[in-house]
C-alpha cells in the first residue's frame, strides 16, 4: 500500500498481464450483509499466466506501482508452488522469481510500495498436500523467517505472512494444535508480534489477510453467532462483519487506503458450490466482480489505491488463470 501523499500510478497493460503513523478511518461499527448489486465500475480484464506453467497461476497482491506478486504451481507432489513478482507491462521476461533460499515450495502474498514482500515457504511437497508452512519478508534480496511464537502450533507447523503496508507492517495468521486460525500483525522494524481478535470473540478461528496504510486490517473469521466464515474490516477497536447474504462463506483477502476491500463469496455447497469476486466500499456495500471467463471461479486477491484487482480464476479446460481487472 502506498502513503497517503504519494500519488497512485496507472497501469497500461498489454494483452497477450510498529505504530503507524496514520489515523484510522472513522466507521459505524456493526454488521455489512447484503446482497452484492451488479457492479457500475466497468472493468478490462487481461489473463496473466507465467509460460513456466500455464496450467496454474494465482495473483495476490498489487502494489501502487502496478508491481504483482503470485505464484505458479498447483502444491501437488511434483508440482510446487514457485512465487513470483511481475512488473509492468507484463511480458513473459517481466516474471522474475522470488524462492525462499532452499525452500521446496514459495508463495509470495503481498508487497508494498518500498520493495518489501511477504509470503510463506515450505520444506515439504507431500502427495497429501498438508505440508509445513513458514512465514518470511523480503527485501533487496535478503530473506527473514517470522513465525509467530505460538505455545500450541499445529504439526507440521503453518505460519503465513499475507499482506504488508508502507510502514512494514505485515499481516498473516498462525494454525494451533486443535486447526483453529490466530490472526496478527508483525511489525518488520521492531520485530513485535501483536494479536489480531474479533473484540467480540476474542477465541474465533480468525486470520488476517491484508492491511492498509491507515492499520486497517481485513480478513476472514469463524462467526460465532452463525458458524460461518465471514470477512470483515477491523478498523481501530471497530470490528465490521462483512457476509454477503445468502453466501454460504465470504472472505476479505485485501483491502485498500480508501478501505475498499476485496475478496470471493461462496453460494451453494458441495458440488453446487460457485464462488464470485466482490468489491465492497463503506457506504456502498457489496459489487460482484466477475472475470468473464470464470463467472462461478472468480477469487480477487488484491486491491491497490486506484482501483485495479488481481486474483485467479478456473477456465473451461480446468486451469488455474491468473488475472489483471483494470477500472
Amino acid at each position: 500500500m502506498r502513503k497517503a501523499n504519494r500519488r497512485t500510478k496507472r497501469i497500461a497493460a498489454t494483452v497477450a498481464t510498529g505504530a503507524l503513523a496514520l489515523a484510522g478511518t472513522a466507521l459505524a461499527a456493526g454488521v455489512a450483509n447484503a446482497a452484492p448489486a451488479a457492479h457500475q465500475t466497468s472493468y478490462r480484464f487481461v489473463t496473466l499466466d507465467n509460460h513456466r506453467d500455464l496450467t496454474f497461476n494465482q495473483l495476490l497482491g498489487i502494489n501502487n506501482h502496478g508491481e504483482i506478486a503470485g505464484y505458479f504451481g498447483s502444491g501437488a507432489a511434483g508440482h510446487p508452488n514457485k512465487g513470483y513478482q511481475l512488473y509492468p507491462p507484463f511480458g513473459q521476461r517481466d516474471y522474475v522469481n522470488e524462492n525462499f533460499p532452499h525452500s521446496v515450495q514459495t508463495q509470495v502474498t503481498g508487497l508494498n510500495d518500498n520493495g518489501v514482500t511477504v509470503g510463506f515457504w515450505s520444506s515439504m511437497n507431500t502427495t497429501t498436500m498438508v505440508n509445513n508452512n513458514f512465514g518470511f519478508w523480503e527485501q533487496n534480496g535478503h530473506y527473514h523467517t517470522a513465525d509467530f511464537p505460538a505455545s500450541d502450533p499445529a504439526s507440521p507447523p503453518v505460519d503465513q505472512l499475507l499482506g504488508v503496508n508502507d510502514h512494514d507492517v505485515a499481516v498473516g495468521f498462525w494454525n494451533d494444535s486443535a486447526g483453529n486460525s490466530h490472526g496478527y500483525e508483525y511489525n518488520i522494524k521492531t520485530r513485535h508480534y501483536s494479536s489480531v481478535t474479533d473484540p467480540s470473540a476474542p477465541t474465533a478461528s480468525l486470520s488476517a489477510n491484508a492491511i492498509n496504510n491507515y492499520g486497517n486490517v481485513a480478513g476472514t473469521y469463524t462467526n460465532p453467532s452463525t458458524g460461518d466464515m465471514d470477512g470483515f474490516l477491523k478498523v481501530g477497536g471497530t470490528f465490521i462483519d462483512l457476509a454477503v447474504k445468502g453466501a454460504s462463506s465470504t472472505m476479505a483477502l485485501g483491502v485498500n487506503d480508501h478501505d475498499e476491500v476485496v475478496g470471493t463469496y461462496t453460494d451453494g455447497t458441495g458440488s453446487s458450490a460457485v464462488m464470485h469476486g466482490f468489491t465492497w466500499k463503506p457506504g456502498q456495500g457489496f459489487k460482484t466482480v466477475n472475470d468473464p471467463y470464470g463467472t462461478t471461479t472468480t477469487t480477487i486477491n488484491g486491491v491497490n489505491n486506484a482501483g485495479d484487482l488481481v486474483g485467479f480464476y478456473v477456465d473451461a479446460a480446468g486451469n488455474t488463470d491468473g488475472f489483471l481487472a483494470i477500472p
